[in-house]
């Protein structure tokens, strides 16, 4: 309106003549009109979203801005949008932008309006989850730890504090999007925000003040009038107009709490996270593309994958506890900004099937047809003649053929296949058509960079400096008895060290028998050290199941003062759960066997207490730390020496290829480059006795353990350096080594895809949505199974390693063939696709021996190099 008045004067106070002025005026009002169209009217009704008066079929994806880097926004946005989603979510991460009360940061990874304008860049919405409570393995759900120790505060909850805190916060985003014109009332892409996440679990654990608070939450949204809907996810009480959401591995059954409402999920999981000691966990793109169909087959219309890009825990951002630094989850673009496939493109596929039925969806009420004791077709047409049909096999181990309009259709177990017709099917969950990859991490040595201070040495030259285990400087304080390891260092540190002493006589039995004393030791979580006299004697931790553990450990004790020294270690903060934030970790009893044939209680003690490591007093790792005096050039690097700090200058890896730093060669610890927090490493490994699987059966219900992989094998072991972190040259590289390792075998790792391949069946015709509008009423059958490769951007297929059209064996890097094989195979697959971007090849008589082992269904699987 400002603009407005200042138009208006200026056109009164000029001298323009009665023309000008009315071209003024005109100009005025077109103006006034493209301002106006820029608004988007987001409303709803009990069937969708319903933008500037049209119905919408949205496909979202989230991806956390500070899981990522400013730099890999662009492409990861646009992957998504290749990929056939049109929506990208985040939360909004509280502790990340207010480190301390009242001082906000939106700098850097943090840079929420920066990220969403890339969104609106790229022609896509938005889904704002606020908040600001998140979970999300987290630290801390995402809520400040200093909120935790302001006086009378009780988090999610009635709780005056902690409401007036939250407002405050919700208000400043809020405050911070309308002030940069990002809801879609104001033109921009924000068409959805979320308060609060997942209270549903946990309201009856807080008795009245869950419901007092949950109503609140949802009122106080409300009153930030953005203009358009609020949604609370897994919140079944949510009061009308706030859009309760599902969350889950399948949400087809889910209905909102109000008929007026849409059916929205929130959070399909096409993976899961992992913790440091587990194994990996898999989502077969044939049961995400299943869950996704089945959602929208039952009436859904808003869905988002949680996650579409996990991305990367940077420093000590991840939660758990005990959640690993890569937040891969095993998303359809990969930790490293790569298409994970064939994932991303059999989604894309589904994707584009399900927008060609978009009108008929969400235009039409359904038709159910049984088909069968487990298969059933839902069918949404109208008069005009509209139709679409999804027909779906809920039997999780048999194929069906099934008969509909006069039409037989063959189902795979555990699968839907849409019909955009009412006849064609052109695609089927359970059939992978899209292309696969092989992905690799190709090693490179660390290069000493070309302005290091020893640059006449070609050798890479490292500087350490080693930590005095148990209290340096002075003491923070001295106590009789433990404390919390979390309460103490309020989360500024991973560590804590607790020191005391025991005295030995010289007349001790086990030191004339030479016996070892036995430490028992029993802790809160999440992991410890244990020096006695400066030599580290056991380690332990707990897991992302269990925090607390127990253990017993063999020490050496002298004759006369020993110097007793835990380092205590969190991993991560509680995420979630009722009253998370009172959940402890830290020593709780510790007591040594075998003295004079009783047992000695130290948990007593007088007990000296120091927050933190010296190395990060002094920053060691940025900044005037890097040129600290505690740094000493060592020819001789130490390998396997705890609570050591080593430092080198390298060039950047060769390449434009994402890196990941090779850590299996290490302990336990934290890394940065050129002051950047790369995060925790720990290459633990996951237990030989945990169930692992070779080949994953995608039918049936999908859990976090059904598809696991890595059994015996460390759960990180690449930890991702972003490339806009790399300097041409003088990176600066820096380690923290807790218990021992040998970083002269650290090397960064370049990922990339080392071949593709296609596999296809001749009973899989591809049919596609385009040959819908061109040939109406055409039959799929006159379509022959076609495979298709594309190589990424700047790259031709160089060579055909496999190449086999008959039944041949094995997955994408291993096939072989089977007894049923046309010689002519390789050949075919090189004259269509050498020297080419992307090639397809048909399964005909023109092309391959069709007549070849008659009575068999035949397949076509190629592996190429692209370069």
């Amino acid at each position: 309106m400002a603009e407005m008045k200042k138009l208006l004067s200026a056109a009164a106070s000029s001298s323009l003549t009665s023309m000008a002025a009315l071209l003024f005026f005109s100009l005025f009002i077109v103006k006034l009109s493209i301002l106006a169209s820029a608004a988007n009217n987001v409303t709803y009704d009990s069937r969708s979203l319903i933008i500037d008066g049209q119905r919408k079929l949205l496909i979202s994806a989230s991806i956390h801005y500070p899981r990522s880097v400013p730099a890999m926004w662009p492409g990861l946005v646009q992957t998504a949008k290749e990929g056939g989603v049109n929506v990208i979510e985040t939360y909004v991460f509280w502790n990340g932008h207010e480190p301390s009360p009242g001082n906000y940061y939106f700098g850097g990874r943090y840079d929420l309006v920066k990220f969403v304008k890339i969104v609106q860049q790229a022609g896509m919405y938005v889904m704002l989850r606020i908040g600001p409570f998140v979970a999300a393995e987290w630290n801390f759900g995402g809520v400040p730890v200093w909120l935790h120790y302001v006086p009378g505060t009780v988090f999610r909850t009635d709780n005056e504090p902690f409401k007036n805190y939250m407002q405050k916060f919700m208000t400043l985003i809020v405050n911070m999007m309308k002030h940069e014109k990002l809801f879609a009332s104001q033109g921009g892409p924000i068409i959805l925000a979320q308060v609060e996440n997942e209270y549903g679990f946990y309201e009856t654990a807080y008795g009245e003040g869950g419901k007092a608070y949950a109503l609140w939450a949802a009122n106080m949204a409300l009153s930030q009038d953005i203009g358009v809907p609020w949604i609370m996810c897994q919140q079944w009480d949510a009061p009308y107009p706030v859009i309760n959401t599902c969350n889950s591995f399948y949400c087809d059954d889910f209905k909102p709490s109000s008929p007026k409402m849409p059916k929205i999920w929130t959070e399909n999981w096409p993976g899961w996270f992992k913790t440091f000691g587990s194994r990996d966990p898999h989502r077969p793109p044939e049961d995400v593309a299943y869950s996704v169909a089945r959602f929208f087959q039952k009436g859904g219309s808003v869905h988002n994958y949680y996650m579409y890009h996990g991305g990367t825990n940077f420093g000590r951002t991840a939660g758990g506890p005990f959640i690993t630094t890569s937040y891969d989850y095993d998303a359809p673009i990969d930790e490293y900004g790569l298409a994970r496939l064939p994932k991303w493109g059999h989604l894309k596929e589904l994707h584009t099937a399900i927008k060609s039925c978009e009108h008929a969806l969400l235009n039409n009420k359904p038709t159910l047809l049984s088909l069968g004791p487990l298969q059933e077709a839902d069918i949404y047409g109208d008069a005009s003649g509209a139709c679409a049909a999804f027909i779906a096999n809920l039997d999780d181990k048999n194929d069906k053929t099934v008969v509909f309009r006069n039409k037989s259709y063959n189902l795979p177990a555990w699968s839907v296949s849409i019909l955009p017709d009412c006849k064609n099917v052109v695609f089927n969950t359970a059939k992978v058509r899209s292309q696969a990859s092989v992905v690799q991490m190709v090693q490179e040595d660390l290069q000493p960079s070309a302005i290091s201070p020893n640059k006449d040495l070609k050798a890479l030259q490292w500087e350490v400096f080693v930590e005095r285990a148990g209290v340096w400087g002075e003491a923070n304080f001295v106590k009789t008895g433990f404390v919390d390891h979390i309460n103490t260092t309020k989360d500024t540190t991973d560590y804590l060290w607790y020191t005391t002493s025991l005295y030995i006589d010289e007349k001790e039995e086990f030191l004339r028998k030479g016996i070892q004393p036995l430490l028992k030791v029993e802790s809160k979580g999440h992991a410890c050290h244990v020096f006695v006299n400066q030599k580290l004697q056991a380690s332990a931790a707990g897991n992302g199941t269990v925090s607390p553990f127990k253990f017993k450990s063999p020490i050496s004790l002298k004759a006369g003062k020993n110097e007793i020294a835990f380092l205590s270690m969190t991993v991560g903060l509680q995420n979630a759960g009722a009253f998370y934030e009172w959940v402890g970790a830290g020593l709780s009893t510790v007591k040594i066997d075998g003295l004079n044939n009783e047992t000695v209680d130290l948990t007593t003690n007088t007990w000296t207490y120091k927050i933190g490591l010296e190395g990060e007093s002094l920053s060691l790792y940025k900044g005037d730390g890097l040129k600290s005096t505690k740094w000493v050039s060592s020819s001789d690097v130490p390998k396997e020496q705890p609570l050591t700090w080593y430092k080198a200058i390298v060039e950047a890896p060769s390449g434009d290829e994402p890196v990941g730093l090779d850590m299996i060669h290490m302990g336990k610890g934290l890394a940065w480059l050129n002051g950047e927090e790369i995060g925790r490493y720990w290459p633990r490994k996951a237990s030989f006795l945990e169930e692992c699987v070779h080949k994953c059966d995608y039918r049936g219900k999908f859990s976090p353990n059904k598809c696991s992989t890595g059994c015996g094998e460390p759960t990180q072991r690449w930890y991702h350096v972003p490339r806009s972190w790399f300097k041409p040259s003088g990176n600066v590289l820096v380690i923290f080594e807790e218990k021992g390792g040998d970083p002269t075998q650290i090397r960064f790792s370049k990922r990339n895809s080392s071949s593709f391949c296609g596999h296809v069946s001749e009973d899989q015709p591809s049919f596609k949505i385009e040959h819908l509008s061109h040939n109406k009423g055409i039959n799929e059958e006159t379509y022959k199974a076609t495979l298709e490769l594309k190589c990424p951007k700047n790259s031709r297929i160089s060579a055909v390693k496999f190449a086999s059209f008959g039944t041949p064996t094995g997955t994408c890097g291993s096939y072989a063939e089977g007894d049923c094989h046309d010689p002519n195979s390789t050949f075919l697959v090189e004259k269509v696709c050498l020297n080419k971007t992307e090639c397809a090849i048909e399964l005909s008589d023109q092309n391959f021996d069709m007549g070849l082992c008659p009575k068999i269904t035949k397949n076509l699987a190629v592996e190429a190099v692209c370069s």
